[in-house]
C-alpha cells in the first residue's frame, strides 16, 4: 500500500503480535505451545498513534478493528465485506444507495448503523476549507469535494449522492467509526492530539486492546462481530525494524505469520516443514523517473524533458533480469504504470512494449540526435555537452530494490554511452529531492510507490495535480490530465477501463517513467497452531483477512 507515508497508501504496513523483541523471542509467554490460541504475526512497520485522522502509518493494526464501507477487499472477493453487505448506483450515475449488515453491533454492543457511515463520512466533508481540516491522515477529505449530500436513510441505508458520476462512494478507503466515540473530538484535536487510545471501538474481528508504540499492538476478539466471534483468543502484532527477527521468531515457533521477508529469508524457510511460505502480488512498483522540468530545479541537461531520449533508455533497460536477479524471481517485469495484481485495469502493453536491446537503444539515441561525436565513448547533448547523469536513490518503507540492481542499471547507461554517477541518500534528503521540485536537481530517481487499485491511484504518477507528491518526474501533459480528470467522474467500469488504457499507454509513449519491476510481497506461516489461512493470499493487504476465520488446530 507505499506510500503510506505520503497518502496510503501513503499503501499501509504491518501487524503483528506483542510485547518488545527479546521478550518475545525469548519469553516462555511466546513459546511455541499452542495452548493459549493466540496469534502472533510481525511485520516491519512503525504505526504512531490509533488515529486515523491524524496518521498515514498506523493502517496496520488499525485496519482489524474498523471497516472500510467497501474497499479493495469486498470488490475483489464475494466472501470479504466490509460495513457495506452490498451497494447499487441509480441510472443517473450520482445517486448510490448501500445496504449496511442489519443487526450489525460496534464492539462496545452499541448498534452499528448507517448513521455511523454517514457521520464519519459528513465529518470529514463538514472540515473542508475549514482551518483544521482532516486533510493529512488516512481518513481524509480527498473526493469528498465531489460528493452533494451523505445521508442515513434508516438504520441499514446509506445514501450517497455525487456531484459528477464518479466511483469514489466503493472506491475510497475511509474507516467508518462510531459517531458515540467521535462527534465530540474537535477537528483541532483529530488532526493532532487525540490519540483515541485503546481499547478502541469497532465492528472488525480483532479489537485493539493495547498498543505500545515502536513495539506492538495487542488484540482480543470482538465479541459481537457480525459473523460471529472470532475463534482465536486474541492477537499479538509485532512491529519489528528487521526483517530477520520476523525469520527467527518463524524458526523457533513465538512467531505464527510473518511478511516483508527477503528472499534468502523466504528461501530458508520454505524447507522447514513446520512452515508454509507464500507470496503474494501487491500495488507495489519500482521505476526509474527522469526528471523532465525546465527552469528551476531542472535537470543536468535538457535531453531529460525530450520523450525521444527518455524512450531510447527505455530499450537499455532490462526488466526481466532485474525481477531474475535482484528479486530472485519474486516479481513480475516492469512495464506500465498498471501492476499486474490490478487486474480490472493491467494491459501487457505487448503491441508497443520495449524490449531490452542495447544497440536499439544506441540507434535510437542517434536517430534522436544524441551521438558520440568524438569517439570518446560518451554522447552528448543537443547543446554539444557531454553526457554525466546523476541518479539518486534511497531507503524505501515498502519492499527495498537492492542497490546493486540500480549500479546494474547506471552500468546498462554507461553502455550504451550515458554515464551515470549514483547517489545515495537517506530517506529525508531523498524525500526533500522529489518533494519540493524547486530544489530538485537530479537527473535520474529510482524510487517505488504502493497505492490502492482504483483509476485515481494507478494513474496519479502522470497527474499535474501530484507534482511535489506521487508525480516524481514532475511530468505534465494537458491530455493525461483530461483523461484522469475523465475517468475520476465515470461510474461504468468498461468506460473506465478504456480511459485507463488510453492514459496508460499516452504515458508509456512519453516515457517520463521507466517501470522496472512489480515485486511479490513474501509471507510465511506455521501450520502447527492455526487453520483457516489464505493460500494465494496468506493475509489480505487491505483488510482484516484471514483473522476472522482463523480456528486453534
Amino acid at each position: 500500500m507505499e506510500e503510506l507515508v505520503l497518502n496510503r497508501r501513503a499503501v499501509v504496513k504491518a501487524m503483528l503480535m506483542g510485547s518488545a523483541m527479546p521478550f518475545v523471542l525469548n519469553s516462555g509467554a511466546f513459546a511455541s505451545s499452542c495452548d493459549d490460541h493466540i496469534v502472533r504475526i510481525a511485520a516491519t512497520a512503525s504505526p504512531d498513534t490509533m488515529n486515523i485522522f491524524a496518521t498515514w502509518s498506523s493502517a496496520w493494526p488499525t485496519v482489524f478493528t474498523y471497516d472500510l464501507l467497501v474497499g479493495p477487499d469486498p470488490q475483489r472477493h464475494d466472501d470479504r465485506k466490509g460495513f457495506a453487505k452490498s451497494w447499487s448506483v441509480a441510472d443517473d450515475n450520482l445517486t448510490w444507495t448501500v445496504k449496511i449488515w442489519p443487526g450489525m453491533k460496534w464492539s462496545d454492543g452499541q448498534p452499528a448503523t448507517a448513521r455511523d457511515a454517514a457521520f464519519t463520512y459528513n465529518y470529514l466533508r463538514d472540515s473542508i476549507g475549514k482551518p483544521d481540516e482532516l486533510n493529512i491522515g488516512w481518513n481524509n477529505t480527498d473526493g469528498l469535494q465531489n460528493v452533494e449530500s451523505i445521508t442515513a436513510l434508516d438504520d441499514e441505508t446509506l445514501q450517497i449522492v455525487t456531484k459528477v458520476p464518479t466511483r469514489w462512494p466503493i472506491d475510497n478507503l475511509i474507516m467508518i467509526v462510531p459517531e458515540h466515540i467521535w462527534k465530540d473530538i474537535s477537528y483541532a484535536d483529530a488532526r493532532s492530539t487525540f490519540r483515541n487510545d485503546p481499547p478502541l471501538v469497532g465492528t472488525g474481528p480483532m479489537i485493539v486492546e493495547e498498543f505500545q508504540q515502536g513495539q506492538f499492538a495487542r488484540f482480543t476478539p470482538n465479541k459481537y462481530f457480525r459473523t460471529g466471534q472470532p475463534k482465536t483468543s486474541g492477537m499479538v502484532f509485532n512491529f519489528f525494524k528487521s526483517a530477520d527477527l520476523i525469520a527467527q521468531g518463524l524458526k523457533s515457533g513465538s512467531l505464527d505469520y510473518g511478511l516483508y521477508l527477503t528472499a534468502a529469508q523466504w528461501a530458508d524457510l520454505s524447507k522447514d516443514q513446520a512452515i508454509v511460505v507464500g507470496e503474494s502480488r501487491i500495488e507495489q512498483r519500482d521505476f526509474l523517473a527522469f526528471n523532465t522540468l525546465s527552469g528551476k530545479g531542472a535537470g543536468s541537461t535538457k535531453a531529460l524533458q525530450d520523450p525521444a531520449f527518455r524512450d531510447a533508455i527505455g530499450y537499455a533497460i532490462d526488466q526481466k533480469a532485474i525481477v531474475d536477479r535482484a528479486l530472485r524471481g519474486h516479481g513480475d517485469p516492469g512495464v506500465g504504470v498498471v501492476m499486474p495484481v490490478a487486474t480490472d485495469y493491467y494491459s501487457d502493453l505487448n503491441d508497443i512494449r520495449r524490449h531490452f536491446d542495447l544497440a536499439e537503444a544506441g540507434r535510437r539515441l542517434d536517430a534522436a540526435g544524441y551521438r558520440d561525436s568524438n569517439g570518446d565513448g560518451v554522447r552528448e547533448d543537443k547543446e554539444g555537452n557531454s553526457f554525466q547523469l546523476e541518479l539518486i536513490t534511497g531507503p524505501s518503507a515498502n519492499i527495498q530494490l537492492p542497490i546493486a540492481a540500480v549500479q546494474v542499471i547506471a552500468g546498462w547507461l554507461g553502455q550504451i554511452g550515458i554515464p551515470v554517477s549514483v547517489t545515495q541518500l537517506d530517506a529525508g534528503a531523498l524525500g526533500a529531492r522529489w518533494r519540493a521540485p524547486e530544489n530538485a536537481g537530479w537527473d535520474l530517481l529510482i524510487d517505488n510507490g504502493w497505492l490502492s487499485p482504483t483509476p485515481h491511484d494507478l494513474l496519479i504518477l502522470g497527474s499535474s495535480k501530484a507534482i511535489g507528491s506521487h508525480n516524481r518526474s514532475f511530468w505534465a501533459n494537458e491530455k493525461f490530465d483530461k483523461l484522469l480528470s475523465e475517468v475520476e467522474v465515470t461510474v461504468d467500469l468498461k468506460k473506465s477501463q478504456e480511459l485507463v488504457d488510453q492514459a496508460v499507454r499516452l504515458i508509456y509513449a512519453e516515457a517520463p517513467y521507466i517501470m522496472l519491476c512489480y515485486p511479490t510481497l513474501l509471507e510465511a506461516r506455521r501450520k502447527d497452531c492455526f487453520e483457516g489461512w489464505g493460500t494465494k493470499d496468506m493475509m489480505s493487504m487491505w483488510g482484516y483477512f484471514p483473522f476472522d476465520r482463523l480456528r486453534p488446530i
